[in-house]
């Protein structure tokens, strides 16, 4: 069996490695081919993994038919492993020495060749140019039959049919050396990318390394050694120390130090106890933990970080899509251009056939758009698994160049620029006692996932207070106020500004709630029917990191500012320990409304906690979640910081920019070479071995500027424009 087929609505999933496929232009061959197969659907290339899945009729079209249209191209099939369809395999390619791949083995054959043909020629000047033409003709007839193949397929104006055109016609002029020359340096540029393709999938094979294959659970008494793809929720690990966590879970015995760096980016260790998550990867310190296992290996953080970044990669940015749209026309383009340096200096002006017929081929090598295609793919690639080695995740390219160019970033307060578990600071009793009005508080906030209701929940709790029960469970006013039934009638805790929208408290505590908001604290009115029972101050403390995460954000000249539905007190108080301008009061229509006024200057990005954002991040240019890897904050935004550090988001516009100037680098220097050796080509210079180098050293050039990105560290609050 050469692929995995899976039964699906539409027919069976066919999934299966493809060997050779280096850029999107790769990916673009193998689709056209598919798509014209009869019933084959819902094609999926994606050459960042080098996987292919599809669906597919096998009594219109068999698996050999498929597999046949590939091996034409010059691509090369291979079994897709069982493991294969687990997310924490997904992707893996076993690693093949170059000279075993379809691409290494033409490069071995026409370097043979060619050095055969340099010794006749050394020995036999007379058989030089027969020498010369079997190398030539022997490398080109596999590279024609990948251009037939590809203009059979619906791809015409392939690298291919430049080579091969260009190639034929230098041996029909007799210029047999050169065509020899210019095919085995084809070969070695295709070959070098397909080995720095490799390079930008290391990201990925660094990710799925981070996960133990064993792990050591407790099974009737026993701790013994299973495979980590047969954990299951609820099976209890034993992690020991300078052990990797196996997969995400809950500590439910042990305190140790744990490193997240791998999956977070957090260079320093955690401490964590009972009840606390651990993620899969993570390496433990100094104690052996008990872990319940919450997560399957298919399920757990690690595996769907590499989910992201696969679908990322296989997602094109703006940049890319107009380079291939451009490339398209491009290709054609440039074969006419050639055509008529070959046939109107000899037609119009008498000149030599001979030397502009050489010269409009070398046009023809230096007009290959590998360099090109290939330029922002291999930088986003590069961008990709680059953050996400730093716990940076970004969906897609045109996320990551979104970010680029973003001109401000909005925040949400609670829980993304504070620590988000606000504490109960002041109860005060209008009518009967404080325990009364925190308990009555407690019971209606019962089921709630907000930090202020659990706040109000840990107190009552922590006073030793028995909660009353609701009968109906609770409902919310969006922005105002949660309601619920208890044995004496309906309670509410809402704002104070729900409050004096039915008159609940009395003129005498007015003032009261202005002092506590005025201290920063948040102010909620317990009441009943008609009446304040009480109000109870809460407040919630700046992250350690915010501070400096905003000073950061403002040295890269973007507008920060803070939008928040809390009080405008407590919101200014908070804002102004962080130097962020502040909106405050905003139910989430207004957050919306204050969105669409910030991208009337240009893109913004909007931060929050991925719960309750939701709105917000979707309205804006680019959502970023900070979710310390939970399943919303890797699932609801834009991009997520699984570090859940306000500096990531300076971290990651930092990543951002770097590729964007990366992204224009690689253009510069793809179209750059091609125009200095277009001059000197049609000025005679340029010879059809160094027309080729034009294309192929800009491939290499362009795909090791890109490979740069995997070296980026983010920037000091000092330089935070700094690039990798």
């Amino acid at each position: 069996m050469t692929a995995i087929e899976q039964p699906n609505a539409k027919g069976p999933t066919l999934n299966m490695r493809v060997e050779g496929m280096d850029c999107g232009a790769c990916a673009l061959k193998i689709e056209n081919a598919l798509m014209r197969l009869p019933g084959v659907s819902d094609i999926n290339v994606n050459y960042g993994t080098g996987m292919l899945i599809l669906n597919h009729d096998a009594d219109r079209t068999s698996r050999q038919i498929i597999e046949y249209k590939i091996r034409d191209l010059g691509y090369t099939p291979r079994p897709a492993a069982a493991e294969d369809a687990t997310p924490t395999r997904f992707g893996e390619q076993e690693d093949r020495p170059w000279w075993e791949t379809r691409k290494g083995r033409l490069v071995l054959v026409t370097a043979g060749l060619l050095a055969v043909a340099f010794g006749v020629a050394w020995v036999a000047p007379s058989l030089s140019f027969y020498a010369y033409l079997v190398a030539a003709i022997a490398g080109l007839v596999p590279i024609a039959r990948r251009a037939h193949a590809g203009a059979m397929s619906g791809t015409p104006f392939s690298i291919e049919t430049l080579m091969s055109v260009a190639a034929a016609g230098a041996i029909v002029i007799g210029a047999a050396e050169e065509a020899a020359v210019v095919i085995f340096l084809f070969a070695v540029g295709e070959l070098l990318e397909n080995v720095a393709a490799g390079r930008a999938r290391a990201g990925i094979k660094a990710l799925i390394g981070l996960v133990p294959r064993v792990a050591q659970i407790e099974q009737g008494g026993e701790v013994r050694e299973v495979p980590a793809e047969q954990l299951r929720v609820g099976d209890v690990a034993v992690v020991r120390p300078g052990d990797r966590v196996p997969s995400d879970g809950e500590i439910l015995e042990g305190l140790s130090e744990l490193d997240e760096a791998p999956v977070t980016g957090e260079s320093v260790p955690v401490s964590k106890t009972v009840g606390a998550s651990v993620y899969a990867g993570s390496i433990n310190g100094n104690g052996t933990l008990r872990i319940s296992i919450t997560k399957t290996a298919a399920d757990n953080t690690i595996a769907r970080i590499i989910h992201m970044v696969e679908d990322a990669q296989a997602s094109k940015a703006p940049t890319a899509r107009f380079i291939d749209k451009f490339a398209v026309y491009y290709t054609p383009a440039s074969m006419a251009a050639a055509a008529l340096i070959i046939m109107v200096p000899p037609l119009l002006f008498g000149a030599d056939w001979g030397t502009w017929i050489y010269r409009g081929l070398a046009t023809l090598l230096i007009a290959c758009p590998c360099a090109l295609v290939i330029s922002t793919p291999a930088a986003i690639a590069s961008g990709l698994a680059a953050g996400a080695r730093r716990g940076l995740l970004v969906k897609g390219g045109a996320a990551l160049e979104t970010l680029g160019k973003i001109t401000a970033v909005a925040f949400d307060k609670t829980g993304t620029l504070t620590v988000g578990k606000p504490q109960v600071t002041d109860v005060v009793a209008i009518e009967s006692d404080e325990d009364e009005v925190l308990a009555s508080a407690a019971a209606v906030e019962q089921g709630s996932s907000h930090p202020l209701g659990l706040a109000i929940i840990a107190a009552a709790r922590a006073r030793g207070l028995s909660i009353p029960q609701t009968f109906g469970g609770a409902s919310a006013v969006p922005g105002k106020a949660v309601v619920a039934r208890l044995r004496d009638g309906f309670v509410s805790v809402g704002s104070p500004r729900h409050a004096a929208e039915f008159n609940l408290l009395p003129d005498a505590f007015k003032d009261q709630v202005q002092r506590l908001e005025g201290d920063g604290k948040t102010v909620v009115i317990v009441a009943m029917k008609d009446r304040a029972l009480g109000l109870i101050a809460l407040r919630d403390e700046p992250r350690p990191d915010a501070a400096a995460g905003i000073g950061q954000l403002r040295a890269l000249c973007l507008h920060t500012i803070m939008l928040t539905g809390d009080n405008r007190r407590a919101g200014q108080a908070v804002a102004s320990a962080l130097g962020i301008d502040v909106r405050a009061e905003l139910l989430p229509d207004a957050k919306l409304d204050a969105i669409a006024e910030l991208k009337a200057h240009g893109p913004v990005a909007m931060v929050g906690d991925g719960i309750n954002d939701a709105p917000a991040l979707a309205a804006s240019s680019v959502g970023i979640a900070m979710g310390g890897g939970t399943d919303v904050a890797l699932e609801t935004a834009d991009a997520a910081l699984l570090s859940n550090r306000v500096s990531g988001v300076a971290e990651l516009v930092g990543l951002a920019r770097t590729t964007l100037s990366n992204i224009w680098q690689n253009i510069f220097i793809a179209l750059g070479l091609k125009a200095v050796f277009l001059v000197t080509t049609l000025l005679g210079i340029s010879s059809l071995w160094m027309a080729i180098l034009a294309d192929t050293g800009a491939t290499v050039l362009v795909t090791a500027n890109a490979l740069r990105l995997l070296r980026f560290r983010p920037a000091t609050a000092a330089s935070p424009g700094e690039s990798a």
